[in-house]
Formats: C-alpha cells, sequence, structure tokens
C-alpha cells in the first residue's frame, strides 16, 4: 500500500496526477488509522442493543413502582445515560488524576487505553445480559411465571453506558489527534462512521443470526426465542475483537506533535 502511494509522488510521473509528497504522507497517515478504526465498529453494535433488545427485555418484566404506576419500558435507557454522565465525571476527577500520577504523564490515559477499557466493560455488559436474559426466560416460563424485575436491567445499561464514557472519549481524541493537521475535520467523520457502522453491523448480525437458526434464537415473543445466546455471541465477538484491538494497538506508534503545534484536548 505505502509503496503505491509513493509512486504518486514521484517527479517523473505525470504532472497531471502527481501530487506533493506532503501529501502523500497525509494519506499514509489516515491508512494507518484504519485498523484502529475497524475495531471501534463493534463496540457500537454492542452499545445499540441497549436501545433495541434491551428495551425489549423491559417490555417482558415487572416494571410496577408502586401499585398504579408502570414505568415504561423505553425509560430504563435513562441508566445507560446516567451511566454516561457519571463515569464520565468519575473518570476526570478520579481516574485521570490517578493514572496521571501513576504514570507520569499528564493526560492519564492514552487515548487507546481509553478504548480498550470501554471495549472490556461493553463486553462484560454483553454477558451481564446473557445471564439476566436467562434469569428472566426460565422465571417467565417457570411454574407461575412470575415476572423478573426490570432493575435486574441496571447492571447492563451501566457497564454498556460506562465503556461509552472511555470509549466515546478515545475515540475521537485518537482520531482527532493522529489525523493529519490539514485533514482534521475528516477525522470527526471518521469517528463518527464507526458508530453509523456499528449500528449497521447489528442490523446485519441480526439477519445472519436469524437465518441462520432460523428464527430459533430471535422472537417476537423473547420468552419463544433465545436472546440470552445472542448476547453470548456478541460477548465472544467482543472478546475476539479486543484481542485484534491489543494487537494494532501494541503495533500503533502515536503521531509526533511540534512544540508549536496546537494541541486538541478532548476531555
Amino acid at each position: 500500500m505505502n509503496r503505491c502511494l509513493d509512486k504518486a509522488a514521484i517527479a517523473e510521473a505525470d504532472p497531471a496526477t502527481a501530487v506533493t509528497v506532503t501529501e502523500v504522507e497525509e494519506v499514509k497517515m489516515v491508512v494507518k488509522l484504519l485498523p484502529m478504526w475497524s475495531t471501534c465498529i463493534l463496540f457500537w453494535t454492542i452499545y445499540s442493543q441497549m436501545t433495541t433488545f434491551s428495551i425489549q427485555q423491559a417490555e417482558q418484566m415487572d416494571r410496577r413502582a408502586g401499585s398504579h404506576f408502570v414505568v415504561p419500558a423505553g425509560s430504563l435507557s435513562v441508566f445507560l445515560f446516567l451511566s454516561v454522565l457519571l463515569f464520565t465525571a468519575l473518570n476526570e476527577r478520579l481516574l485521570v488524576p490517578l493514572a496521571a500520577r501513576l504514570t507520569r504523564r499528564p493526560q492519564g490515559l492514552t487515548s487507546l487505553q481509553r478504548v480498550a477499557a470501554g471495549l472490556v466493560l461493553a463486553t462484560l455488559g454483553m454477558a451481564v445480559s446473557a445471564l439476566v436474559e436467562k434469569k428472566r426466560r426460565d422465571a417467565s416460563n417457570g411454574s407461575g411465571g412470575v415476572a423478573v424485575s426490570a432493575l435486574w436491567l441496571v447492571p447492563q445499561f451501566f457497564l454498556v453506558g460506562a465503556g461509552e464514557a472511555f470509549a466515546y472519549v478515545g475515540q475521537l481524541e485518537f482520531f482527532i489527534r493522529e489525523a493529519p493537521e490539514r485533514m482534521k475535520s475528516m477525522s470527526t467523520g471518521l469517528f463518527l462512521a464507526t458508530l453509523a457502522m456499528g449500528f449497521f453491523l447489528s442490523s446485519l448480525l441480526v439477519l445472519a443470526v436469524d437465518a441462520v437458526t432460523r428464527g430459533a434464537w430471535i422472537r417476537g415473543h423473547l420468552d419463544d426465542g433465545r436472546l440470552d445466546l445472542f448476547y453470548w455471541m456478541l460477548a465472544v465477538l467482543g472478546l475476539a475483537n479486543f484481542a485484534v484491538f491489543l494487537v494494532f494497538a501494541s503495533r500503533h506508534q502515536y503521531k509526533r506533535t511540534r512544540p508549536d503545534a496546537a494541541t486538541v484536548e478532548v476531555h
């Protein structure tokens, strides 16, 4: 890939198609980001489950608050956003200063370390989701069909929300700092593309799983399906994705910034 890009800047090339060495180097810098970019997609695939299947779980759980009020299933996603707010505050007030003291780096955690923490928390969130769904399904299909409290969903919302607090900041910071100086605006596009691709991949996975299992895992009524197995599949994919992320991260060399260059601080 690099050799092909180098040929674009050869002096003997057609002047109409030749580009400057600086432009070639900038393209190389963008290409270098793509491996890390690809491993960020699955995080948003996992995140999308919190706004889809987790809400469907809540619809088939006990959401009573008192004797007359039933909490809307969609309202439980508030725990996701509360988790983001809580862990963002903890990250800046507690974790970053502690990490800065231990690592002797002003920023505390690097952008890729933040992303790694987000991937781990999201994967744990899927494992917890699978266990909760198994508990909900067993209780619903058991004798008496007693519904499990919807509060059992709070841990998975908090884990994925905590993961977002790390991954969102880490991804955005990584792409902004590592993108070429003249292509900073594209860095935000790269970040948002991971989010869009994550949700798109979620839809593809649902279609693929539905086709392979012939509708055995994902049903309109969760008691008739095996959503817990779908969650376990995402947890395994998350673990594999994290392993690939570690390989790419260990090989990545951060861009050197000039002392006089403006730096972008993302908190």
